[in-house]
């Protein structure tokens, strides 16, 4: 029997943050953190979902913003590097990176607690 395996985080450090691999779910009835997935390609994800809707992006700016405030960092901080269009995005935060991902990993081991 094999144990259950940690998920590999879905983020990678730089020396002035770190990037996130997003699968965004908008008009997703709440905006929320919801967790690791692994998709079928094997890649890792967080999961997000938001109440905006994908329309002249609004629900772009809801994930800037929830990322912003669940990391404590200035929106200004969060940025989208690609996927504007996409479920799957990849978003780079400037600051610590070792604080960023310390927030991240308790914020996943909460959802994972729930």
């Amino acid at each position: 029997m094999v144990a259950k395996e940690a998920h590999k985080e879905p983020w990678r450090y730089s020396a002035t943050g770190i990037s996130i691999a997003l699968r965004v779910t908008p008009r997703g009835g709440r905006d929320d953190i919801d967790g690791i997935e692994q998709l079928s390609d094997g890649r890792t994800v967080l999961k997000m979902r938001v109440r905006a809707i994908a329309d002249g992006g609004e629900a772009n700016k809801a994930v800037l913003a929830l990322l912003a405030k669940s990391l404590g960092v200035p929106k200004a901080s969060v940025k989208l590097l690609s996927g504007a269009t996409s479920r799957l995005k990849q978003i780079a935060i400037d600051g610590d990176p070792a604080r960023l991902g310390e927030t991240l990993r308790q914020l996943v081991s909460a959802k994972s607690n729930d």
